[in-house]
């Protein structure tokens, strides 16, 4: 049985640590991809709940339900507004409360995000580094050097 080199060793080693760093990767960019969605939709629920404010009660909106389709509502009261706390649970709130909530967890997201974004670049030039190893150990091993 052939004995294999520390060269041939370290590259199964890197071989695989890149493997793993590759499926960290993956799990954080799709992290990111979740974080930015829920930060997409806090925007958009921070700028309905700014274009609220401006509006009186009865006021005539049209509501997304989903597929470019709406239903017509009238505002009952502008000042009162159902927020969802998590677990399938909501609860009512003033309108400069949900503004404040709302606010917060944009905030706590862009938090999350950005860290989440460093993780990713910090996996990312580890494998940048392993793969710039990993080359230098085929060459040399290619030329047959110790």
């Amino acid at each position: 049985m052939a004995k294999i080199s520390s060269e041939e060793e370290e590259l199964r080693k890197l071989s695989l640590e890149m493997r793993l760093l590759e499926q960290t990767a993956e799990t954080l960019q799709q992290r990111i991809s979740m974080l930015t969605a829920a930060i997409t939709d806090l925007s958009y629920a921070n700028i309905t709940l700014e274009s609220v404010e401006k509006e009186k009660e009865n006021t005539e909106l049209f509501v997304p339900i989903g597929g470019s389709s709406y239903l017509k509502a009238k505002l009952a009261a502008p000042d009162k507004v159902v927020v969802g706390i998590g677990a399938g649970i909501s609860i009512e709130k003033t309108l400069q409360e949900a503004k404040a909530m709302v606010k917060e967890r944009l905030e706590e997201l862009e938090r999350t995000l950005n860290s989440v974004q460093q993780q990713f670049a910090q996996v990312a030039e580890r494998i940048n580094a392993d793969r710039n190893r990993a080359e230098g150990l085929i060459a040399k091993l290619r030329e047959g050097k110790p």
